[in-house]
């Protein structure tokens, strides 16, 4: 089995979500995992309107582990993670805009994020696409499938309430849970269903 450090690569465009990104590259760097982070324009307008960053602020993403996270800028199609010789262990877009979605869908690569992702969908490697807009229409729906049926995971960022959660960040634990699990990295988030006697709570 190789010892070779886990590597992922993350993807942050401009669908509402910004929480989600930085909640999952903190757990990641947490558990020693290397990031690779592209960002694209619009993903960098919502870290702003979200998070209040200048920029991207790999520090605050990481919480303090910057160390552990390489930034790509999103134009950089000869990048490392741009090759399906570099070896990593999956990908997530997080938020994913339907603009990334519907590139990813038909094979477009016009920056670095459609061309990573292209390239894990090629390698066999695990995509993740943490959809993030509502309501649906058709377009985005054949999307989905095409990306499916191409081998990405389509999870959109829909949290369940069967934990009863208090606080925005219970909300998004758990969507940062299920996406955790479908790149398998360990995580203690409260997100497991329990099965309960009737009239009690989990």
């Amino acid at each position: 089995m190789s010892d070779r450090p886990r590597q992922l690569v993350v993807g942050v465009t401009g669908a509402s979500g910004a929480p989600y990104a930085q909640r999952i590259i903190q757990l990641l760097t947490a558990e020693n995992i290397h990031v690779h982070l592209g960002v694209s324009p619009s993903g960098d307008r919502l870290l702003q309107d979200a998070l209040g960053m200048e920029g991207v602020d790999v520090e605050a993403l990481s919480g303090g582990r910057a160390e552990r996270v390489t930034l790509h800028h999103y134009r950089d199609v000869g990048a490392p993670i741009s090759s399906g010789s570099f070896r990593h262990d999956g990908m997530i877009v997080v938020p994913c805009s339907s603009n990334t979605l519907a590139a990813i869908a038909t094979g477009s690569q016009q920056n670095l994020l459609h061309r990573a992702a292209m390239v894990s969908l090629k390698e066999r490697r695990r995509l993740v696409l943490v959809h993030r807009e509502m309501p649906l229409c058709l377009v985005d729906i054949r999307n989905m499938a095409a990306a499916t049926e191409s081998g990405a995971i389509i999870c959109p960022a829909q949290p369940g309430f069967y934990m009863l959660p208090r606080t925005i960040d219970d909300l998004v634990d758990f969507v940062v849970g299920r996406v955790l699990d479908l790149v398998d990295v360990e995580h203690n988030l409260a997100i497991r269903w329990k099965q309960t006697p009737q009239g009690e709570t989990p």
